[in-house]
């Protein structure tokens, strides 16, 4: 077998494996969400994840991987609508020229799940309160819209590739817009019930099981390394064989640094070393070292996972501050962390790694020029202004005309029962014959011998208040 065909055979073996990664961190979002939300909601809040991950996979089969990385104009992908076989199979052809290192097939598989990933970001704002259509209807919308983005920065035509936008796997692409669609979300969605006291105060709303939301974290934190090493789509990057594995060291030793920047952040602003704010740290980091990996070096990744510490626990306080509830943190760690990833990229860029991968150059550290900053900066301003606008507006829409918002009953009841009819922990709310709960004499409200009352069904401690939409 010639060389070169071994090269496209090692580098679909990689990017398939990268790509199985990066599907992988469902079952994080799954576990973390879960988590740190109510245990009523827990079944819901973690199925939605296969739902929107289906939609999102035939959406971008369909016209999404046309539009994001089909042949077209600089703004959007024209071609590869519903491919072919022969399409798909193709390296380096019409309609996906973009794809010269392996099969368009493999680029389709890598690529719809990183679509999924941002679209799964959305609801971590909008959780516990939000209708179970909206998630399959705004998926589609979002999907749409991710990918003519994506055609922006990522595709070699895309205007903003032009210009030398550096985003290496996603801070601004994935990350950023999925917070901006869940920002607005929460906006139109309002908070919780009992969120916010009449005062304006916030008041806390714990999430059900924290082993969750840490196994979650850890399954995100290792399906990373197919999301930034799989994002060189081959085994060798310009003259580096096996770059990939530089892109995995900086992911790394980024999120540990976050993972100690945002506990130690905790224990100063809070007084308490929070393991949920460790946990965003985490998060946060690898947002922010998503655009940065391929293009920084080793110590810049840790000062950038460091200060992404930071923006987890004063992020989510802000935003709790200013009245917007956000069960999961989303606007915080993927928004605020996506916008400081990205720009940190154009400040701490190095100007041979970015001659390495030929795209933008060296930043403001090295340069002293603000060129690239300014081209970080122009990117999260326009992708920005676009995807807040369109998600804002079609949720808008979907609020006024059918209502996106739970009735106030459905909430406090729970949207596992209410929406699915099932319990995620059955065992805590209906009788299960020798479940929690029982005796052995049949008996309801005691459990075996200890004397103690099974657990009423939880409902919130504030006087429920009219819910909007």
């Amino acid at each position: 077998m010639p060389s070169k065909d071994l090269l496209i055979a090692a580098n679909t073996i990689w990017v398939v494996l990268a790509a199985i990664l990066v599907m992988f961190m469902q079952a994080g979002f799954a576990f973390l969400e879960a988590g740190l939300t109510r245990m009523k909601n827990a079944a819901h809040i973690a199925g939605k994840n296969v739902l929107i991950f289906a939609v999102c996979s035939l959406v971008y089969y369909a016209v999404g991987f046309g539009i994001a990385f089909g042949d077209g104009n600089s703004f959007i992908g024209t071609s590869g609508f519903f491919p072919s076989s022969n399409e798909l199979l193709a390296i380096g052809q019409a309609p996906y020229s973009f794809f010269t290192t392996i099969p368009a097939a493999s680029g389709y598989l890598f690529e719809v799940v990183f679509a999924g990933v941002s679209l799964a970001i959305v609801w971590g704002a909008m959780a516990e309160r939000a209708k179970l259509w909206v998630y399959p209807a705004f998926g589609v919308v979002f999907t749409l819209i991710y990918s003519i983005t994506s055609h922006w920065i990522w595709q070699s035509g895309g205007w903003l590739f032009g210009k030398g936008m550096q985003d290496f796997a996603g801070s601004t692409v994935v990350h950023y817009q999925g917070a901006l669609a869940a920002l607005a979300g929460a906006l139109l969605l309002g908070p919780r019930i009992g969120k916010f006291g009449r005062d304006g105060r916030a008041n806390p709303i714990p999430g059900h099981n924290m082993p969750y939301a840490v196994l979650g974290t850890i399954i995100l934190w290792f399906g990373w390394f197919g999301f930034n090493p799989g994002s060189t789509l081959g085994v060798v990057t310009g003259d580096r064989i096996g770059y990939f594995g530089y892109v995995a060291l900086t992911t790394n030793i980024a999120a540990a640094a976050g993972a100690v920047g945002g506990l130690a952040s905790a224990w100063w602003i809070l007084r308490k070393p929070d393991i949920s704010m460790m946990l965003n740290g985490v998060l946060a980091a690898l947002v922010a070292i998503t655009a940065a990996s391929g293009f920084v070096a080793p110590w810049a990744a840790i000062v950038i996972g460091g200060v992404s510490g930071w923006i987890a626990v004063a992020g989510v306080l802000f935003v709790e501050r200013i009245g917007i509830d956000d069960p999961i943190g989303a606007v915080a760690v993927h928004g605020m962390s996506g916008v400081w990833g990205t720009l940190a990229t154009g400040i701490f860029a190095v100007p041979a790694l970015a001659s390495n991968l030929a795209t933008g150059t060296g930043g403001l550290v090295y340069t002293g020029s603000f060129h690239q900053l300014g081209v970080q900066a122009l990117g999260l301003v326009t992708v920005g202004a676009f995807t807040f606008s369109t998600c804002f507006g079609s949720l808008w829409v979907m609020k006024r005309v059918w209502g996106i918002r739970v009735e106030t009953e459905t909430e406090t009841a729970g949207l596992d029962v209410s929406e699915h009819g099932m319990w995620g922990y059955p065992e805590f709310y209906i009788p299960v014959p020798g479940g929690y709960g029982t005796e052995t004499h049949g008996h309801l409200g005691l459990s075996h011998g200890n004397g103690h009352a099974a657990p009423a069904p939880v409902v919130p401690a504030a006087t429920p208040e009219p819910a909007p939409g």
